[in-house]
């Protein structure tokens, strides 16, 4: 079975038109946000499905099992038998066969390798070997043109650029081209293209794009520095870093891999070496899938989380239309609109991994699952937002200006939820939903802390959520059933919209409005009716309602809440490793657990969705 049930579409209206075509043929998931370079990152998704159904569990390694194999190049420069072309201001020879040069064009006609190097001031080296292999060692190489691309492999199977050991090579094209030019890169191959050596290499795509492949581009290793008007590096059926130094500037897209017509083509891969991406667009777009499995990778897009994105541009930080799995190695993404968003799946499994967005900090129309690794959103509207979010393990910390979780999409199927037990407070439950079994999240968020439009459930792991201090949101805020049968639970916010996990919950739990506000810095104490500190909370910031859930906690039984006395040391988000000690603590409130207090409501609350 194929793991895609639908193909990501490039084009939005194409989108548009092939999901109104294909309903009656219950094709589900034709992508809302698509890869088209003029497309709006703030456009929403008007479908019911979860964007482009993917499982969102699959593995790095199973992604890329199922994407086409990338090809393998020899990138070795000692090579006896090269033929050399010596470039010289306003002209070149040639010493071998395969290669011809009239004037300051160089023509390569047959397969082999040609070590180049010197310097063309306003010339071309145009390859022209149809169905062959052509090695071009750049040993020094300085090429410029004010006609078209430096380096043009118009007829080629496979075309390998190797920077010598030692050198420094340039190359630089037009100011302009035509809008339907096949050639349109400084550096352009027809066939596979593989970069790679010791040296490095600086291109500057002055009239449209970097470096550019019409079937599969490699990064395999050097310092390769690509400053573009356009698209910085692109290739059509996949783009793969592996080693080296790449540094981009953008002024569209900064990676991409723009084949959205074949299923397992159209990826982007990241397993080693050292990335810098800066772009006006879309820091990384890949038409179907993006892998990170090594390395060290920094985005930047559209200015960064602190601008506005333009309305008619895309400036997501890393895009996909099918999946993200960020596996391993570093991230850092500094983005104007999403850091992370995908038509279809995220997975989050061993990448430790930054993320800042001036709108969602993850955001995926399908399944958004973390298992292992590191997920830190330092600034956000919205942290997560997926239509089934599952927190499985690894460590996520979210600050957010808006909701920090949120579960939710298109209007999906709903059922009217009661305001009683486990209801949704009178709003509908979509088919949404958020659970946590196992790690540590940590939200501190200004909305809703943890949200869904749907159901919500804690089997296992630690939550902390320092949510809003203004009543008009709550820590906690799910429509439908919300149960916790396992793990640590801490939310703690304002008592306008409090929710409470519902009546039946396995697992104890107690909710407590305090007699009054208490400010951040204060030590909270959750003590059972012999006098047993069972847990130990310092707020961080004003809150006047605690939710608090552990194996610790008796249904029925009361608890109450004292302020003051001591802290033990370490824990995650304010709620302490070890209960501290009452000391001279004074109550501030009081609970039976497994009922919510007045003014709350079980397992919703009807407080604003997001």
């Amino acid at each position: 079975m194929s793991r895609r049930t639908a193909r990501p579409l490039r084009h939005r209206a194409a989108a548009a038109l092939a999901c109104a075509a294909l309903v009656s043929a219950t094709l589900s998931g034709c992508s809302s946000d698509s890869s088209d370079e003029a497309d709006s990152g703030s456009a929403a998704s008007a479908s019911t499905s979860p964007g482009v159904e993917v499982d969102g569990t699959q593995t790095a390694a199973a992604v890329l099992a199922a994407d086409r194999k990338a090809h393998d190049a020899d990138t070795g420069e000692d090579v006896s038998d090269a033929v050399t072309i010596a470039l010289d201001g306003d002209s070149a020879t040639v010493d071998g066969e395969g290669a011809e040069a009239d004037g300051s064009t160089v023509t390569i006609t047959a397969a082999g390798t040609y070590r180049i190097g010197g310097t063309l001031s306003d010339g071309q080296i145009v390859v022209d070997a149809p169905d062959a292999t052509v090695k071009l060692i750049l040993d020094g190489a300085k090429v410029s043109s004010s006609k078209g691309a430096a380096i043009a492999a118009t007829a080629v199977d496979a075309l390998v650029v190797v920077l010598a050991g030692g050198s420094s090579n340039t190359l630089s094209d037009a100011d302009s081209y035509a809008d339907d030019a096949e050639v349109n890169a400084a550096l352009f191959s027809a066939g596979d293209l593989t970069v790679g050596g010791t040296g490095s290499l600086t291109v500057r795509g002055n009239g449209d794009d970097g470096i550019t492949s019409k079937d599969g581009l490699v990064i395999a290793s050097g310092t390769v520095t690509v400053t573009a008007a356009d698209d910085a590096v692109r290739g059509k059926d996949y783009l793969v870093v592996r080693d080296g130094e790449l540094t981009v500037t953008a002024g569209g897209d900064g990676l991409e891999a723009d084949n959205g017509d074949d299923a397992d083509a159209g990826y982007v891969s990241v397993a080693g070496g050292t990335t810098h991406v800066t772009a006006k667009g879309d820091g990384i777009d890949a038409a179907t899938d993006l892998v990170v499995t090594g390395g060290r990778l920094t985005v930047s897009s559209g200015g960064g989380s602190g601008n506005e994105p333009d309305d008619d541009t895309s400036a997501k930080g890393l895009k996909a239309g099918v999946i993200i799995v960020p596996a391993g190695g570093t991230v850092s993404v500094d983005a104007a609109d999403d850091a992370v968003h995908s038509d279809g799946a995220v997975h989050f499994a061993g990448a430790t991994v930054s993320a800042a967005s001036g709108d969602d900090g993850v955001h995926a129309e399908g399944d958004l699952v973390v298992d292992e690794g590191t997920l830190k959103v330092t600034k956000a509207s919205e942290g997560l937002e997926g239509f089934d979010i599952a927190v499985k393990g690894g460590s996520v910390s979210i600050v957010s200006g808006d909701d920090g979780i949120n579960a939710s999409g298109g209007s999906g199927s709903s059922a009217q939820q009661g305001g009683g037990p486990g209801g949704g407070g009178g709003e509908s439950a979509g088919a949404y939903k958020l659970t946590v079994s196992g790690g540590t999240l940590l939200v501190d968020s200004e909305g809703d802390g943890l949200d869904s439009n749907g159901t919500a459930e804690i089997t296992g792991g630690t939550v902390v959520v320092n949510g809003p201090q203004q009543g008009g949101n709550g820590a906690l805020d799910v429509n439908g059933t919300f149960t916790v049968s396992g793990g640590t639970l801490l939310a703690a916010g304002s008592s306008g919209m409090a929710v409470a996990p519902a009546e039946d919950s396995p697992q104890g739990w107690l909710s407590a409005t305090l007699d009054s506000s208490v400010p951040a810095g204060t030590t909270l104490h959750v003590v059972d009716a012999a006098g047993k500190v069972v847990a130990t909370y310092v707020t961080s910031k004003q809150i006047q309602n605690v939710v608090y859930s552990s194996s610790a906690i008796q249904s029925g039984k009361e608890y109450r809440v004292y302020s003051g006395g001591t802290a033990s040391a370490g824990g995650t988000g304010g709620l302490t490793a070890k209960p501290g000690t009452l000391g001279s603590a004074r109550q501030v409130g009081t609970a039976r657990a497994g009922e919510a207090p007045a003014g709350g409501g079980f397992g919703g609350g009807g407080g604003r969705r997001g």
